[in-house]
């Protein structure tokens, strides 16, 4: 399963939720490389792609857990459990996200 998604519908440092298969993905442009996670933070029921972007770091809007878009690792608490992250497929003017 995979979504394909236009690179120019990335704007850097802004978070934007794609669906892949009816599982919400974050996907974030940063530094020039996209990175894909899981957009429910593993804390709480709440959407990352609302979050703030810093670095490599995206920031759960509801209780400011952190998490390392790289990994998926979670950062800060209240958030312990990692987020599952996605791989992502540079194809020129599109990325594949699966």
């Amino acid at each position: 399963m995979t979504t394909t998604i236009n690179k120019a519908e990335l704007i850097e440092g802004k978070p934007k939720q794609v669906n892949l298969d009816g599982t919400p993905v974050c996907v974030v442009k940063v530094q020039g490389a996209i990175y894909a996670v899981a957009d429910t933070c593993s804390h709480s029921d709440a959407s990352l792609s609302e979050g703030d972007v810093t670095d490599f770091k995206i920031e759960c809007w509801l209780h400011g857990a952190e998490f390392d878009l790289r990994t998926g690792e979670a950062l800060t608490p209240p958030a312990v459990q990692a987020l599952e992250t996605f791989t992502v497929t540079d194809n020129g003017e599109t990325v594949e996200i699966g």
